[in-house]
């Protein structure tokens, strides 16, 4: 929601995977939050250990989510169902609601089954929580993020 734990960390994974590919001319990675209260502050230290502990750098700053973001970007990911829900309530253009996906759609248990927005797992804020919700947000991240470069890739499903 403020954009300093999940968020950064799917674009840090995300932008490491693109990188990793060749591709990061062809493709642009941000994050942001649907709420403004971090904005302007680093990822949560904890979140930037874990990353780190497994080669990722968290170097965002926290910003919140506009209306000009889904217009200009392809794919929208939301961690959870309220997020999902607050950028829904952003776009009403139904064109831009196609563009927001969760992120529990692309970890490879759902990838193909179109369960829509709430048949998927929420990825859990591990802000309040020990040392093992970062591990569990790094791993469900690192696991959909192919799948979600595939998306991107070949948006109609064409190989």
């Amino acid at each position: 929601m403020g954009n300093i734990c999940r968020s950064p960390t799917g674009e840090g994974v995300f932008k490491a995977l693109v990188d990793e590919r060749g591709l990061s001319d062809q493709i642009e990675v941000d994050s942001a939050g649907t709420i403004g209260y971090h904005t302007g502050n680093p990822a949560d230290s904890r979140m930037c250990r874990a990353a780190q502990r497994r080669g990722v750098s968290l170097d965002s700053r926290a910003r919140q989510v506009t209306r000009q973001d889904l217009s200009t970007f392809d794919l929208v990911i939301a961690m959870d169902r309220a997020n999902y829900d607050d950028l829904i309530a952003l776009g009403p253009d139904p064109e831009e609601h196609e563009k927001i996906r969760m992120l529990g759609e692309f970890l490879p248990a759902h990838v193909g089954s179109n369960p829509g927005p709430y048949g998927v797992p929420d990825v859990p804020d591990p802000y309040y929580g020990g040392p093992d919700g970062f591990e569990e947000v790094l791993d469900m991240v690192e696991s959909a993020c192919p799948a979600i470069l595939d998306a991107l890739l070949h948006p109609n499903g064409e190989s």
